[in-house]
């Protein structure tokens, strides 16, 4: 396979597919440095890993978001990017890829928010100096989001059929353990850092209110700094009156198209709400799926 048509496959893939991309290449690389240059993979990525202390993390802040595409274990890893493929596809099944991105990015930085604070304001973790790395805060906000928006919405693990609000409550569960025991602490305080921002997301969305669009225009604002001139190009064109008559009436149509194509989406997603994905007809489901790739 040539080096142009990985690259054709990259830029055709959604977002899920290229996050996954993206962590697999940082963990390869960073891997191999270290194994050639016969250093630690902590040394390599110190500029990048989410530090306790204040003072450092005010020299990168940056590392808010950087931290959640860097792994140092095999397991870590691919169990990260198995679960985040699990119900990444379910979120993308309902929603835009600006959307799963904004849950992924913001779960990272509101779990690095936790972990930071935990490790500043609490006692119990005074004496011990930690960075964390890692998807899972990302991985556990996107899980508790799809979990808290459709709860009764089944997944088939092996032989058997849970609902996802099953998986929310146990991994949740999970994670209490392991901090009460000690074992990772700030992983832990990260995992439910994201946890927290998923559930919150979720349910807000469900009253109507989009708490991730100011981010959601962040990160537009920052993609169109890295656009050329010739992805936004600017034309100026002088219409006569029948010219700009028929483009207002050609534009009302195409509008209420849309608004009627929005009014089904939004109709389905509140059944979803309320019984579930499963709850949908196949009809339903299709043209769901269809809208999600047109997005």
């Amino acid at each position: 396979m040539t080096g142009n048509s990985l690259s054709y496959q990259f830029k055709t893939a959604n977002i899920l597919i290229k996050i996954i991309a993206i962590n697999v290449l940082v963990f390869l690389a960073v891997m191999l440095l270290s194994f050639f240059m016969q250093t630690e993979a902590s040394s390599l990525t110190r500029w990048f890993v989410l530090p306790d202390a204040i003072g450092e993390i005010l020299l990168q802040p940056w590392s808010f978001i950087t931290y959640s595409f860097l792994h140092f274990g095999f397991g870590h890893i691919f169990w990260n990017m198995v679960v985040l493929y699990m119900f990444g596809k379910i979120v993308l099944n309902l929603f835009n890829e600006r959307r799963f991105l904004t849950i992924y990015l913001l779960g990272a930085i509101f779990g690095g928010l936790l972990y930071v604070a935990a490790y500043n304001f609490f006692s119990v973790f005074a004496e011990t100096a930690a960075y964390l790395i890692g998807a899972s805060a990302s991985v556990r906000a996107i899980m508790i989001f799809i979990a808290a928006y459709s709860p009764n919405t089944e997944i088939r693990i092996f032989i058997i059929s849970v609902k996802l609000w099953h998986i929310g409550v146990l991994v949740l569960v999970m994670d209490l353990v392991q901090l009460a025991s000690g074992n990772n602490a700030g992983g832990m305080l990260a995992h439910l850092g994201g946890a927290l921002f998923g559930y919150v997301y979720a349910r807000q969305l469900i009253k109507g209110r989009d708490i991730g669009l100011w981010f959601e225009k962040i990160m537009d604002g920052v993609a169109g700094m890295f656009k050329t001139r010739k992805q936004k190009p600017f034309k100026k064109v002088h219409r006569n009156k029948a010219t700009q008559s028929k483009d207002k009436r050609s534009s009302s149509k195409v509008n209420e198209s849309k608004s009627d194509h929005q009014k089904k989406i939004d109709a389905i997603l509140d059944k979803i709400g309320k019984s579930g994905y499963e709850s949908l007809t196949k009809g339903e489901k299709d043209f769901l799926f269809k809208s999600g790739e047109n997005n």
